[in-house]
């Protein structure tokens, strides 16, 4: 049997873009041409194929599932995306089944990618921070799709990945993830100061948060030290007033009046006899016997 007679038996497919990418919203073309059928009315059909299994998009010559009223069949074979969506990134797989071939099916896969724009990404820039400590920017977007990378600038110039490569911030110490969007400074400067903005991008487009301004100030060691100072003057003064104020006696819990007096004890031979007049005593002769 010759190679001519084979191919005119058996049905082959071919696609000019077996990993095509848009971005969402966008019309997207998977095509699926066949080369040679003998076949005059082969059987076409479209599966979707994700973690979850395959599911069919064309199906009895109509479009089904998540698709319908979203894509449309090109003659012969090739499945036109007219509004793509985040949730067509998957596998799709061309069918073609031909029953007056020899060989009399063949089929392609076609890996899409929608891509979508990143989101305006969240940043947390720290207000101010003192002198020489540690400081954390941070940035996150989690819509965007292939996954966002991360830029951080500084009054409109972008912060390099490494300080050495720019005049601006050779005297900076700080590290810079583009996969997580952190900017950490070790060790703040004054010529840190100024306004700090994120740019999340990937190849749909980018977003940027709005700027926020970061402020650089000097610890106050004297202020601190004097404030200390102070504080431990005032204590003194107090415990100083306590140990006065229990030497003088204010804290006994019993005071000496008229009412608690105590009768002396009486002598031999005397008797005490307490008169009407202001608590006055006088003795008074006994007899011994």
């Amino acid at each position: 049997m010759s190679a001519g007679y084979f191919s005119a038996l058996a049905v082959v497919l071919r696609t000019n873009n077996d990993s095509p990418w848009t971005n969402e919203f966008d019309k997207i073309e998977l095509s699926c041409l066949i080369e040679s059928i003998s076949t005059t009315s082969p059987r076409i059909e479209w599966k979707k194929i994700t973690n979850e299994g395959p599911s069919y998009v064309y199906f009895h010559e109509r479009i089904v599932g998540d698709l319908e009223h979203r894509a449309e069949i090109r003659e012969p074979a090739t499945l036109l995306i007219t509004n793509a969506t985040r949730l067509d990134t998957a596998k799709y797989r061309c069918e073609v089944t031909a029953v007056d071939d020899q060989k009399s099916f063949d089929e392609i896969v076609i890996d899409l990618v929608v891509r979508v724009k990143p989101m305006v990404p969240k940043c947390s820039v720290p207000k101010s921070v003192p002198f020489g400590k540690s400081a954390e920017l941070s940035c996150v977007e989690e819509e965007g799709f292939p996954k966002s990378q991360y830029q951080w600038f500084k009054n409109r110039e972008e912060v390099p990945q490494d300080s050495k490569t720019s005049f601006n911030f050779i005297n900076s110490s700080y590290s810079l993830s583009t996969e997580t969007g952190t900017l950490k400074f070790i060790a703040v400067r004054k010529e840190d100061a100024g306004e700090y903005f994120c740019r999340a991008k990937n190849d749909a487009g980018h977003s940027e948060c709005p700027s926020q301004q970061m402020e650089v100030y000097d610890i106050d060691v004297v202020g601190i030290a004097l404030g200390v100072l102070v504080v431990v003057v005032v204590l003194l003064c107090i415990t100083v007033g306590i140990c006065c104020a229990y030497k003088r006696g204010f804290f006994s819990s019993q005071k000496q009046t008229g009412n608690n007096y105590k009768v002396p004890a009486k002598g031999d031979g005397v008797d005490y006899v307490r008169t009407e007049d202001e608590g006055d005593f006088r003795h008074k002769s006994s007899f011994v016997i």
